[in-house]
This record gives structure tokens, C-alpha cells and sequence, in this order.
């Protein structure tokens, strides 16, 4: 037995214990790899720390198969070092200068790529051009101002799958949504994601059914069934991860988060952002195209320029980001420090508006001091960085916020993050007020130059009617310079129509060619209008370049009466909108 168990611990030979320890450092670099997904890419901090690993589990490997340098001889704690370090030269020599090679890279590479020895390079990360306020944001439709923050529309989100028993017990809102433009109008979509591993387990086959849609105007979630589900997802744990998905197709490639978006069709896809550095070896992050990814098949295709129907590309933190080496490098890096002449900066926050069939962020900029004032603020494009700076001398987002709660401070109303809007010429934050269940009770406006005006409403449309009064009576602005929200002028014709159990009156006024609807039941004196009556109409404010020839009334108050009524016949609703086409 002696001899059979001397045999057994016999030493291996030298190419067996190497060939071993290479196997041992495969394995464990194949679950890292699977587990982490490091980009296998020169310019990401991942990819030496990937390599560090394998050298320092090979090395380990060695040390241990091999048995370290032992005798009986007792030895200084300098003299072990020694002869360890001659034991991994006769062992390991190539394995030891490529750790040492990837540490002095690494360090190197993050000093050359610092700010301090690049400061013109960060600078022009971003190009920022000045613009005009009133000609380049023009006033917003009611049907185009997004009235939730994300928190809200999450919440409403989530709040719409308990209404769906068939998949609530196996599916669970994402919680992960991405503002886009879908059809025109302002949206946040986002995945259903599995319940939990067991859940996962038995729906894989089919994937997830179904994404969630919430209307950030009509603050309507719906939840889109899918005729084949979304196969690729956050929510899977093995290969149908997204991002283990992207990293096995673009093994080189590094990617920002992958963002959820649906093209105009409804369909499903993953927007992966390809993230470049462009100053040293690990700094200057930019953004170059996007690898897209179909979330059903998961077919992938990388795209420098992406199709217009994508909304995001650049997140807000990156783009604030390069707005901050913009603004404090002006002048150098020594002058960021010490000095600090025309050094400017993003505030806190950010939101989203919607313009020209995209997506845009919005964010102030404020002094290096960053007390309560702002100097203007940054729109920028989110697919193409397309930015914009503003001057705007006013409140920041968070002392106007601080106006409109105490507004309403006896209804404990919470705002939320300021969106900014052109309202008669003037720079304005918009800002939904929401109660204890996050949803939206009041909205309020602030005047960006003057925050102590803030006017409330119960909605869109009375808050920016008391926010006009409010200017033109704080001689802000002028009569001509205000959008119109009231129509006068005699009745020169009648329409009536039955729409969804409901009779509307369509009035057209003389000299106008738009017909204004109203609702019997909401305004029950235009039962007896008759053509040639005086009336008042306020009504909303039509979108900006709209060909429709109906608009949607509100109230209506008849100033004079005709000498002689005049009564007209109802027509069906097509016959309508022909003869306000015409």
C-alpha cells in the first residue's frame, strides 16, 4: 500500500502540470467571461482586468501543482521572496511580464487619458451652437406636452398588468422604460419581464408576450400583445440575454445599455449604442451607431447611422457629461480649478421633450458656483447630439419646483422634474404636480425668468389660460404676443353630429374657415344657437402648422342674439369633414 500510494503522489511532469494549469485557466476564464461579458477591446478597463485574471489564475495554478520551493533551511522573509520569485522565472517568465505588461498599460493608458494632459480634446467632445428660443422651440400642441415623469409612467405601467389575469401570475412589469415618439405622440414603452426563474423556466418557449405602452399626454398605459413573443430580453439568464447575446455576435464591440424601443409598426427591438473612445486609451466616451437587435428573432445588424425611427442613441448622462468638459475646460484645466472665468455646468436633472418627430433632452446650465440661478439650457437631439444652448437667465429647475409646491403646499403636491416649453414667446418650465399614488392632480407654470409667477390647473389647457393672463397683466407680454385661446365673432354656420352617444355642435364664425366643436351635454346653451349670434368660444390652442379644419371647444357664451333664428339640419360626420375640407 506504501508503494501504491508513493506512486500516486509522484510528482507530474512539467508539460503535464503546465498543460493542466492552462486548462484551469480556460475554465475559469470561460466563466467569467460568460458571467461579466468584457469586451475584448484595448480602450475599456475590462479587457486588462480580464487578462489580469487569467495571468493571476494561471500563475496560482503553477505555484500550487508545482509545490513551492521548500526545505528544511529556515529563511528571512526577504530571502522567500527571492527564491519565489526565482521559482516563477524558471516556471512562468512569459505569463509574469504579460501581468506586469497589462498593469503598466492600464495605469499608464488612465494618466494619458486624463483631462489634465487633454483638457482642448474633452472640450470639443461636444459641439454647441447658440440658438434662439422663440424661432427654434415653438409652441407645443396640448397633444405633444408629455405630462408624467418616468417614476409616474412606470407606476402606471406597472399598475395595468394586474388588470391582465391571464399573465400576472407569470409576468411582471420591466420597470425599465425608454421615452420615444411613436405615431407623434410622446410615449414610454418598455418589456414584461419573467415573474422569476421557475416562471422563466416554463414560458421560454414562447418568450415574453407582450410590452406595455404608456401615453405620457393621455397618461393611458396599454399593454401590446405580440403574435410571437420577445425572445431576447434583460430578463433572460442564459444565452438570450441581450447583453450576452451582443457580446457573443460582437465580441470586440463595447455597448452603452441596450435601450427598449418599438419601430412605427409596433415591433420590438433593442437599440445597442456603440460606445468609442476617442482621447487616449480610456477617455473621451462617444457614441458611433448602434447595433440593432430584433427582440423576437434576435437577428442583429450594426448601423453608423441608425434609421430616424430610433429616438435614443446618446443618454442624458453622457451628453450632460460632455457638456460639463465643455463648459469648465473652456479656458484650460487650470482655469476649472483656479479661477474659474466663463466656467459653466449642467444642474441636477433632466427631461424629455418632443419635437419634430424626435426625441430631445432638455437640461439647465448654471456657474460653477451652482447657486440658484440658471444662464440658459441645452436641448440636444438624443440620435443625432445635435445641442443647443440657450440664454435664459432665471430659476433653476429645482427653485422653480420649489415655487409651484408651495402653490399648492395645503394639498401636499409633489412636482416633478420641470419640462420646458415656449408659451407666448416666453421660456417656461411646465411642471405636473402629482399626489401620494403618483398620479398627476394639478399641473403648474413657472415663468423661467420671473419663478415667483407661477399660475396652477386642473389641466393643460386652464393652467397655460391663468399662466397667459398672468404675463399679460404682469405686462410680460402684450395682447398680439399671446397665443389665441378665445374665439369672437358671429355664427355664419351649424353642424350637429351624433358621435359615440354624444351630440357636438360645430360652429363656424364669420371670416373663419375651422369649424369649433362642443358637446351638448358640456354646454347646453348651444342648443338654442342660432346662425347670427355674437358668441365667445374658448377653445385650445391649435399644433403648430396644423391642417385640421376642426377645432376641439370647450366653452361657450352667447354674447347677442340674432333677430332671427335659423334652423339648421344635422348631417352625419363625413358630410361634415367634406365641407370643412372644401
Amino acid at each position: 500500500m506504501s508503494d501504491t500510494t508513493s506512486s500516486v503522489r509522484k510528482p507530474r511532469g512539467r508539460f503535464g502540470r503546465t498543460l493542466l494549469s492552462l486548462v484551469i485557466t480556460a475554465l475559469v476564464g470561460f466563466v467569467y467571461f460568460y458571467v461579466s461579458l468584457p469586451a475584448l477591446n484595448f480602450h475599456t478597463g475590462d479587457f486588462y482586468s480580464f487578462l489580469g485574471l487569467l495571468c493571476v489564475v494561471y500563475l496560482i495554478c503553477v505555484f500550487l501543482l508545482s509545490g513551492a520551493p521548500h526545505d528544511n533551511v529556515i529563511r528571512t522573509p526577504k530571502e522567500k521572496l527571492r527564491e519565489w520569485l526565482r521559482f516563477v522565472k524558471s516556471r512562468c517568465l512569459p505569463v509574469g511580464i504579460l501581468f506586469a505588461a497589462v498593469v503598466l498599460v492600464a495605469v499608464v493608458g488612465q494618466i494619458i487619458s486624463l483631462p489634465i494632459f487633454r483638457a482642448a480634446a474633452y472640450r470639443d467632445l461636444l459641439t454647441v451652437q447658440t440658438g434662439d428660443f422663440s424661432t427654434d422651440v415653438a409652441q407645443i400642441s396640448f397633444n405633444e406636452i408629455p405630462t408624467l415623469d418616468r417614476k409616474s409612467a412606470e407606476f402606471l405601467g406597472d399598475r395595468q398588468m394586474g388588470t391582465l389575469s391571464d399573465m400576472v401570475s407569470q409576468f411582471e412589469y420591466s420597470n425599465d422604460s425608454t421615452q420615444i415618439n411613436y405615431q407623434g405622440r410622446p410615449v414610454r414603452v418598455a418589456p414584461i419581464a419573467y415573474a422569476d426563474l421557475v416562471k422563466w423556466f416554463t414560458n421560454r418557449g414562447g418568450g415574453l408576450p407582450a410590452y406595455v405602452v404608456v401615453d405620457m399626454v393621455t397618461q393611458e398605459a396599454t399593454v401590446v400583445r405580440l403574435q410571437e413573443g420577445i425572445k431576447y430580453s434583460f430578463s433572460e439568464p442564459l444565452n438570450r440575454n441581450i447583453l450576452r447575446h451582443l457580446r457573443f455576435q460582437y465580441p470586440t464591440m463595447m455597448f452603452a445599455t441596450p435601450e427598449f424601443e418599438i419601430d412605427e409598426a409596433g415591433h420590438p427591438w433593442w437599440i445597442a449604442p456603440r460606445v468609442v473612445r476617442t482621447i487616449g486609451l480610456f477617455g473621451g466616451t462617444d457614441i458611433q451607431g448602434a447595433v440593432l437587435v430584433d427582440a423576437v428573432t434576435g437577428e442583429s445588424q450594426y448601423y453608423e447611422q441608425v434609421p430616424t425611427w430610433v429616438d435614443t442613441l446618446y443618454v442624458p448622462e453622457l451628453i450632460m457629461q460632455q457638456y460639463d468638459y465643455h463648459g469648465t475646460l473652456v479656458h484650460g484645466f487650470l482655469n476649472s480649478i483656479f479661477g474659474q472665468r466663463d466656467v459653466t455646468k449642467t444642474t441636477d436633472g433632466y427631461n424629455y421633450i418632443a419635437m419634430n418627430d424626435d426625441v430631445y433632452v432638455y437640461t439647465g446650465v448654471t456657474s460653477a458656483n451652482a447657486d440658484q440661478s440658471n444662464l440658459g439650457f441645452l436641448l440636444c437631439n438624443m440620435r443625432t447630439k445635435e445641442t443647443h444652448f440657450y440664454t435664459a437667465p432665471g430659476a433653476t429647475e429645482a427653485a422653480a419646483r420649489a415655487s409651484a409646491e408651495g402653490v399648492v403646499q395645503d394639498l401636499g403636491y409633489i412636482s416633478t422634474f420641470p419640462l420646458l416649453l415656449n408659451i407666448a414667446g416666453e421660456p417656461t418650465y411646465f411642471i405636473p404636480l402629482l399626489d401620494a399614488t403618483n398620479l398627476v392632480k394639478s399641473y403648474a407654470m413657472v415663468n423661467v425668468a420671473q419663478y415667483q409667477l407661477v399660475a396652477t390647473g386642473s389641466t393643460v389647457s386652464s393652467c397655460e389660460q391663468a399662466y397667459i393672463k398672468m404675463l399679460s397683466d404682469k405686462g410680460i407680454t402684450t395682447p398680439e404676443e399671446l397665443p389665441q385661446t378665445q374665439a369672437s365673432g358671429r355664427v355664419a354656420d351649424i353642424r350637429t353630429a351624433v358621435l359615440d352617444g354624444n351630440t357636438y355642435y360645430f360652429l363656424r364664425l364669420e371670416g373663419e374657415s375651422v369649424f369649433y366643436s362642443l358637446s351638448a351635454a358640456q354646454n347646453r346653451e348651444v342648443v338654442t344657437l342660432n346662425v347670427g349670434d355674437q358668441v365667445t368660444i374658448d377653445h385650445a390652442v391649435p399644433a403648430e402648422g396644423s391642417e385640421s379644419a376642426i377645432l376641439d371647444g370647450y366653452t361657450l357664451t352667447i354674447v347677442k342674439r340674432a333677430l332671427s333664428p335659423v334652423v339648421t339640419e344635422p348631417v352625419h360626420i363625413s358630410e361634415l369633414q367634406d365641407s370643412a375640407d372644401t
